[in-house]
């Protein structure tokens, strides 16, 4: 039995708004086939479409699918095919499903493929069912069937931040692309496995093991005995008694 998609309360956002700015250097730069002319275009569509996400530090030459590429430049697929098949790569999958919690996982692709941050953590919990119940493939195909996701970036656009900057405000919104998993439940994850973070955790007084000290102490005092014999051939030699 399928889950239905559980409702949860929608809260006042930037990206409600509708936007009547003049397009400037901070709006969000947009990526769609509509006007691709050249195959230049499709180089920084695609690349866009990894950035978005990948993201950049995820997005590597060995991470690259040129099958998908091709069927996109060839149209014989749309964009929306392409982020799809990104979503469900194994690539994708590896650095990213497998890294993180359900609830982790969901407000990534929120937020990569929606272009939003999640409601609240009622959305989490919806989302979260979704991929449970229906796998990874499950609820990619969900998340790109939605009626926010076809009316806001349709079959053609690669997905963006959508609202991050506004005229009206000094500051913007943090951008997604930040560093993602140092959050509590990673910190939970590290701490099941042995790690100490803690403020009173014990250091060993600040020492390295014994045999590194040992090691370090033989290498200070040849260096010094060197250093002696050194200066003192020098002290011999202006005196005329030795000769370097």
């Amino acid at each position: 039995m399928v889950l239905p998609l559980l409702e949860f309360p929608t809260t006042s956002r930037n990206y409600r708004v509708a936007s009547y700015e003049i397009s400037g250097d901070e709006a969000p730069r947009q990526f769609s086939t509509d006007y691709l002319q050249q195959s230049e275009g499709y180089d920084a569509l695609i690349e866009a479409a990894y950035r978005q996400i990948f993201n950049a530090q995820h997005f590597t030459v060995s991470s690259r699918i040129r099958p998908l590429e091709s069927q996109l430049r060839n149209g014989t697929i749309t964009v929306r095919d392409f982020i799809r098949g990104l979503l469900i790569s194994p690539h994708f999958r590896t650095f990213n499903y497998e890294s993180n919690n359900n609830y982790r996982f969901v407000q990534m692709c929120i937020q990569r493929v929606l272009g939003r941050d999640v409601e609240d953590e009622r959305e989490k919990l919806a989302w979260s069912i979704v991929l449970a119940t229906r796998g990874l493939e499950g609820f990619v195909n969900e998340l790109l069937n939605t009626e926010e996701y076809l009316n806001t970036f349709g079959e053609n656009t690669v997905p963006y931040q959508r609202r991050r900057v506004i005229a009206q405000h000094s500051v913007g919104a943090i951008p997604f692309e930040r560093m993602a998993r140092y959050d509590r439940n990673h910190l939970q994850q590290l701490q099941a496995m042995g790690n100490d973070f803690s403020a009173n955790r014990e250091l060993g007084g600040g020492l390295p093991p014994e045999n590194i000290r040992r090691i370090g102490a033989v290498i200070t005092y040849t260096g010094a005995t060197l250093l002696l014999i050194g200066v003192l051939a020098v002290v011999l030699s202006w005196f005329g008694l030795i000769s370097i």
